[in-house]
């Protein structure tokens, strides 16, 4: 591995998210190897952020593509925040690729990586990078966290998007359904495609149950933002009168863009006993004290937080977005619903039928986990890159 080079572009829109862990996670399994240099490539780096600098801790090199106008670009003046927010997830404001990949193609012809990592936040958003690398006749590899049934890829971009799809190395999906919606989407097969998990922040061990029935507490973790994660869905199931009569409670767990617009709907509503407390990164002692977790999703990969909750005993009421039913068997480890306002509400009816289950329900998704869940998922991510980088 003597002078060998990689080279990680993160197409990542935040700081940091759950899409960031595969690559991050794995590259500390490198420790034992000599990799000359480790180049991270991302539109903005918040060089601030605490896992950056423990990148930087570590030499690994950070490298910005699109320092000044970020990945978009506002069309015929100013575009209201919304739509801007919006256009950032399902592609209303028009992709601005030409500086940062014209940037890309010039950092990968003169530093030549052994090989190139593209981390998508969804299935194609990281494309436009990998076409590059064959441009240069680089080898790489495309991991995707994401696809979205509502969200496809534009007439004038699939013929490229296809051809690197197909010739890349390998392309990783964190579910089975993610890697079929891509195939449906491009109309392709891709044999060079594999199911991967992402790395899972705590143990596979149940939590003590809340001891507490008389007021059933339901955790939504996730990001506030309802394009994905549907949590306008849930407060709109809440806003029924046989749930405002029950003695539940529901945290929104989380930060996003749409807090304020969630908090506003739930108060229109009526609903009352829902909390928005912010993220929460001590896992043990929220389990502790919430009996479910409930997932309204529109769209997912594969959610961190789901495989998280199990682990710790809960079971969950979730959509079939991504691959959520891949993970849970209805009415054994939790419930599967879709994400519409009357399906959701249905099951949700079901699993509070069946809530003095919860507590076995959660032990049994927690044995579940421990079955279909790889305990190191980086190192095996990590012994990819490296035998993919020796051949080179």
């Amino acid at each position: 591995m003597e002078g060998k080079r990689l080279a990680i572009i993160t197409c990542c829109l935040d700081d940091w998210g759950g899409s960031e862990e595969l690559w991050a996670r794995s590259l500390e399994c490198f420790d034992a190897v000599n990799i000359a240099s480790v180049t991270i490539y991302k539109n903005k780096i918040n060089r601030l952020h605490p896992e950056f600098v423990r990148l930087q801790n570590r030499n690994v090199v950070l490298k910005e593509l699109d320092p000044d106008r970020g990945l978009y670009q506002k069309i015929e003046g100013k575009v209201n925040d919304t739509i801007l927010r919006i256009g950032d997830k399902v592609g209303i404001i028009k992709y601005q690729w030409n500086k940062p990949v014209a940037r890309l193609y010039e950092y990968l012809k003169s530093e030549t990586p052994d090989l190139v990592l593209i981390s998508q936040g969804i299935n194609f958003d990281g494309l436009a990078f990998a076409n590059q690398c064959l441009k240069l006749q680089i080898p790489y590899v495309i991991v995707s966290h994401k696809a979205v049934d509502f969200f496809w890829p534009q007439q004038q971009d699939r013929s490229y998007m296809r051809e690197t799809l197909l010739k890349a190395k390998k392309c990783f999906f964190v579910s089975e359904h993610n890697r079929t919606l891509t195939e449906e989407q491009f109309g392709i097969r891709l044999r060079n495609s594999e199911v991967i998990f992402n790395p899972v922040k705590t143990n596979v061990t149940p939590v003590a149950y809340p001891s507490d029935l008389e007021e059933y507490r339901l955790a939504c973790v996730g990001r506030l933002f309802v394009i994905d994660k549907g949590q306008d869905i849930l407060i709109r199931v809440l806003a029924k009168p046989k749930w405002k009569a029950r003695k539940r409670i529901v945290s929104f767990f989380g930060t996003g863009a749409d807090r304020y617009g969630l908090v506003e709907l739930a108060e229109m509503l009526g609903v009352k006993n829902v909390f928005f407390p912010g993220y929460s990164g001590r896992l043990v002692d929220l389990w502790a004290g919430h009996h479910a977790l409930i997932l309204p999703s529109r769209s997912e990969g594969l959610p961190l937080t789901l495989i998280e909750a199990m682990s710790l005993g809960r079971m969950a009421i979730a959509t079939s977005a991504g691959g959520n039913n891949e993970i849970i068997q209805h009415g054994t480890t939790g419930f599967v619903a879709e994400p519409t306002e009357n399906n959701l509400d249905e099951v949700m009816e079901l699993a509070w039928e069946h809530r003095a289950a919860w507590k076995t329900m959660g032990i049994k998704a927690s044995e579940h986990i421990k079955k279909i869940i790889p305990q190191c998922p980086e190192q095996k991510f990590a012994n990819f890159l490296i035998n993919s980088i020796n051949e080179r």
